[in-house]
């Protein structure tokens, strides 16, 4: 285990700045609204020549254990108890408040070395607010500026005197072995020799990075904590709990996984506030960034306008889809719905046909197995690589059985078909005039394509082009 720090204050006293300025990454969402963060969120950070993760977390406020607030403060606590060292943030702007005083109680029981940093120190007046800060009884204030990065050497001797040299370094070797580890390439580079008839296996061993996307409230978050069989994100009845796109990092069967849970995304017509179309961006950027995406549907109402959409946003940014139907503890004929989405998923997501379904309950944890063999199946699906004799060999069929349509009076001649790339599969087919190739055929072969060589349910993209004719240039010449 690294060395850890936890960056704890109030609400709105600058925690997910200073967490972006570590990180050296804007991943955490920021702004002026308080209780932005609801989520701890943990990340690889440096301060010069310290390495170490930092925890995000959600501002400590004083409420009852079942509200929101309290089900937040919980998830502060769990990373106070995980931490090395404790970052206590307070606005010098603003001066020391009561709850200042009550968590500052809080954090002096736990017993952890502690660091007080006045934040916001560059504002005028801020002078007070520091000098107040020592009645805290936590040491002396570290003035900083997370928003312009003042301040950060004197952060480090601070943080390097309450951990001592031996300490704040004991984790270095450990961290650089992890950061290696963690760079290693994932598998599913272009092929080098199309013409190659042997392939590689599908490395079973590899990381596997997997996004949670759906409406609010369909239950991303309460899914995530029943596969890692832990209370790692905030849950409950109230829609939109999620904000951050937070990772969470899991071994499956001995194979490392990174899940993406993601804020729920409404129609864009609905989306109003600053606030929410930053945490929809980010949960977009988590789709891109992930090989496998679950898209979590509410059993009940399930297929809505919006569930369509982002299925089919997913297939055009050309990750692997994977259906979880969630809720399924709550329907009363299993057999009958089940037959039923079936069918529906089949006649509404035509561009991913063959996508794989699962039943789910995260209450019960039933499904949540053959959910994870069926992201498994489907990564290895959009890692797939076909040799070029095999792809031609089933392209002199193709032609045999179905030859392309005359397009104004003249045939089109389709020459060879080669994979290039994958994840997801890419192929390109030579031929005549691609600018006339009717888009029913290449649907058509992309249809045979996944029959053939055994690819349901992953984007496949065929790209049309014309080899260069060697004497066009001569013929311009003779006119």
């Amino acid at each position: 285990m690294g060395l850890k720090l936890a960056i704890i204050g109030r609400p709105n006293v600058g925690k997910s700045t200073l967490f972006n300025r570590l990180v050296g990454r804007k991943l955490a969402l920021v702004d002026d609204t308080p209780g932005v963060t609801r989520d701890r969120r943990v990340h690889a950070a440096r301060l010069y020549d310290l390495r170490f993760d930092v925890i995000d977390t959600a501002g400590l406020e004083d409420a009852s254990a079942a509200s929101l607030e309290g089900r937040m403060r919980a998830q502060t606590e769990t990373a106070i108890g995980e931490a090395d060292l404790i970052l206590f943030l307070i606005d010098s702007k603003v001066g020391i408040m009561p709850d200042d005083r009550t968590f500052a109680d809080l954090v002096r029981r736990t017993g952890k070395p502690v660091v007080l940093v006045a934040n916001k120190a560059e504002a005028r007046g801020a002078q007070a607010g520091m000098l107040e800060a020592w009645e805290l009884g936590l040491g002396e204030p570290v003035p900083i500026s997370a928003e312009h990065g003042e301040g950060m050497p004197d952060l480090r001797e601070a943080i390097v005197a309450a951990l001592g040299e031996e300490g704040a370094f004991a984790h270095e070797k450990e961290a650089a072995a992890i950061a290696a580890a963690a760079g290693e390439p994932l598998i599913g580079e272009d092929i080098d020799d199309p013409d190659a008839e042997e392939v590689p296996e599908y490395d079973a061993t590899k990381p596997l990075r997997i996004a949670m996307v759906g409406r609010p409230n369909a239950g991303k978050s309460t899914m995530i904590n029943a596969l890692i069989d832990e209370e790692r994100l905030l849950t409950g009845p109230e829609a939109g709990i999620t904000r951050d796109s937070i990772s969470v990092d899991w071994d499956w069967r001995g194979r490392r996984i990174k899940l993406f849970d993601t804020a729920g995304l409404r129609r864009k017509s609905r989306v109003q506030e600053k606030l929410e179309k930053l945490s929809v961006a980010d949960g977009l950027r988590a789709v891109r960034f992930a090989e496998v995406v679950i898209v979590v549907l509410d059993a009940i109402i399930p297929f809505e306008k919006q569930d369509l959409q982002i299925a089919d946003l997913i297939v055009r940014e050309g990750r692997a889809p994977v259906i979880a139907f969630n809720k399924w503890d709550l329907i009363e004929n299993p057999q009958e719905a089940l037959a039923d989405l079936r069918e529906k998923t089949a006649r509404l997501l035509p561009q991913a046909r063959g996508i794989r379904a699962v039943p789910v309950s995260s209450e019960t944890g039933r499904g949540l197995d053959r959910l994870m063999e069926a992201v498994e199946e489907t990564h290895r699906v959009w890692n797939r690589r076909i040799s070029t004799g095999k792809l031609n060999r089933w392209l002199e069929g193709i032609l045999a059985h179905h030859p392309p349509p005359a397009v104004a009076g003249r045939r089109m001649k389709i020459k060879y078909i080669t994979q290039v790339k994958t994840r997801p599969p890419g192929f390109v087919l030579s031929c005549s005039r691609p600018e006339a190739m009717p888009q029913s055929y290449v649907r058509y072969l992309v249809n045979s394509l996944r029959d053939s060589f055994d690819m349901p349910g992953v984007p496949i993209r065929i790209s049309l082009r014309t080899s260069d004719n060697p004497f066009a240039s001569r013929a311009k010449k003779k006119r």
